[in-house]
């Protein structure tokens, strides 16, 4: 037995707003993640960070540092071919720039920063810059 189903004019116009609802959005990440993985650790006299980069050159690493502010950026050149015979079945190339900013709770003496690159690991280790003395000023 057939059915009739009466339908209003905005159904269409739902349907199709919710069709790409429950599907998972482009990423335009790279393929490194959406930013650089980072393990900070803290003494009383400086931070560690160490900052997972894997594929990246060293000449292609910044550091910058601004008071209590780091900030890491990496020029990622990736190139690969899979080859079958004298057919190429497939070929990827990514190009792009990964980045990473985070503050930490001291500012950082700058002067006596240091930074090594091995093994795709960025270790950093940041001296905490000594606190200004807190001074009462008198009124006059």
């Amino acid at each position: 037995m057939n059915q009739l189903i009466r339908r209003s004019g905005l159904e269409p116009l739902f349907d199709d707003m919710l069709k790409g609802f429950f599907v998972r959005p482009l990423s335009f990440e790279s393929e490194l993640g959406a930013s650089i993985k980072l393990d900070v650790k803290e003494d009383e006299k400086a931070y560690t960070v160490l900052a997972e980069m894997p594929g990246v050159k060293k000449e292609d690493i910044q550091v910058q540092v601004d008071g209590n502010r780091v900030s890491l950026t990496a020029e990622v050149k990736r190139e690969s071919e899979t080859r079958e015979g004298e057919k190429v079945l497939r070929a990827e190339r990514y190009f792009g720039q990964i980045s990473r900013t985070f503050q930490l709770a001291q500012d950082v003496d700058e002067s006596g920063a240091d930074a090594e690159f091995k093994d795709g690991v960025l270790t950093l280790i940041l001296p905490k810059r000594e606190k200004a003395s807190t001074r009462r000023i008198a009124v006059k």
